[in-house]
């Protein structure tokens, strides 16, 4: 087994979450301490600026490279608070841009900057082998799920509520089918933004005082992505230029359409099969606007995963940890049901700036393993 840290900053683009996990890639021992280490609200703003601006920057521009450079000391900040005797790193960065139709996805953050303040070596890069081989570059998550589901009964549902929201179904055999479901939270955490000043609608108020506009929801749920067929996901801001639908409309009932959009972006996905229940992770859980639409929309029970035991704060973080182990070995990443690639790939890269001798020697007892 390895002890690792998974490290994820999501498209909610509010922080960095590290958890470290023991794991062969295949099985998992044990989930250790797991933190959150939020954004300072100045380097928000500058990764916002990033990810509105990311389809005409260039790698080598100024400010890209700044922010960067501090998000990252962020995630080496995140790994030294959590105070785990970690192996290895798995480093997922910040997505700016996501057009898997283009064949393109960007994390940026500087992995051998982390490696070398850390003295850790780095897993990175997950998901352009992925992308080289057919598939949409996400969800990543799916392997991960169904390692993590292996004595709950089944089929199962994973729903993981972030900027964008995806999925992760399980079948009676194992059988994985998984995509991005529709927008998460991206959409509402602008509006209230936007109308509040808050970067969230906290506890769902501001959506619980208005009222949907089904007409203006109508033509939200009217985007082509609906009936694309999964595998299949989205960039963060796949849905903003729908956001005048919700024009003349007050904050509240924006608000309230926006979580409807949400709900009903998951609830009419259609289904290989039916879940026994559907677990909620990310941070729509704690949205209970969003947890009693899907109550009233799913066929099955909907919960948070805590009922399990989990952690819904660092499923993600875990499972760049899982997902750092099976690139080391070799293992694939994603296949043709979760990403659409062609066949099972596996991915990742390493750096390993300043990483000593000793490390680097256990890193290739396990690539031999």
């Amino acid at each position: 087994m390895i002890r690792a840290i998974g490290l994820m900053s999501g498209t909610a683009l509010d922080g960095v979450d590290a958890a470290c996990i023991e794991t062969d890639g295949e099985t998992i021992r044990a989930a250790g301490p797991a933190i959150t280490i939020p954004y300072p609200a100045p380097l928000r703003r500058r990764l916002r600026d990033m990810l509105d601006r990311a389809a005409g920057l260039s790698s080598d521009d100024a400010d890209l490279r700044a922010v960067e450079r501090d998000m990252t000391r962020q995630h080496v900040e995140a790994v030294r608070a959590l105070r785990c005797d970690a192996d290895l790193v798995g480093f997922h960065g910040q997505t700016i841009l996501h057009r898997p139709e283009e064949g393109r996805t960007w994390q940026i953050g500087d992995a051998a900057l982390l490696s070398e303040e850390t003295g850790l070596p780095v897993v990175y890069d997950f998901r352009s082998a992925d992308m080289a081989a057919g598939g949409e570059g996400a969800p990543l998550v799916p392997l991960f799920h169904a390692a993590l589901t292996r004595e709950i009964p089944r089929p199962i549902a994973i729903l993981n509520i972030g900027g964008v929201a995806n999925v992760s179904l399980i079948g009676e055999d194992g059988a994985l089918v998984a995509c991005d479901t529709g927008p998460g939270n991206a959409l509402l955490d602008d509006w209230a933004l936007r109308h509040t000043g808050v970067p969230y609608d906290r506890d769902g108020m501001l959506a619980r005082a208005g009222q949907v506009d089904h007409a203006a929801l109508a033509r939200l749920m009217g985007d082509p992505f609906f009936v694309r067929e999964a595998p299949k996901s989205l960039d963060r801001l796949a849905f903003h230029r729908g956001l005048e639908a919700l024009s003349g409309l007050s904050a509240a009932d924006g608000a309230a359409t926006l979580a409807a959009f949400t709900v009903w972006a998951v609830a009419s996905l259609p289904l290989p099969f039916q879940p026994r229940q559907w677990l909620v992770c990310g941070g729509g859980r704690h949205n209970p606007i969003l947890m009693e639409g899907l109550r009233d929309r799913l066929a099955a029970p909907v919960t948070p995963v805590e009922v399990v035991g989990w952690n819904g704060d660092a499923l993600e973080a875990q499972c760049f940890g899982f997902l750092a182990v099976r690139s080391i070995r070799g293992l694939p990443l994603s296949g043709p049901g979760t990403t659409g690639a062609r066949s099972p790939v596996t991915g990742g890269r390493l750096a390993a700036r300043g990483v000593p001798d000793a490390a680097m020697r256990m890193l290739a007892r396990w690539r031999a393993a």
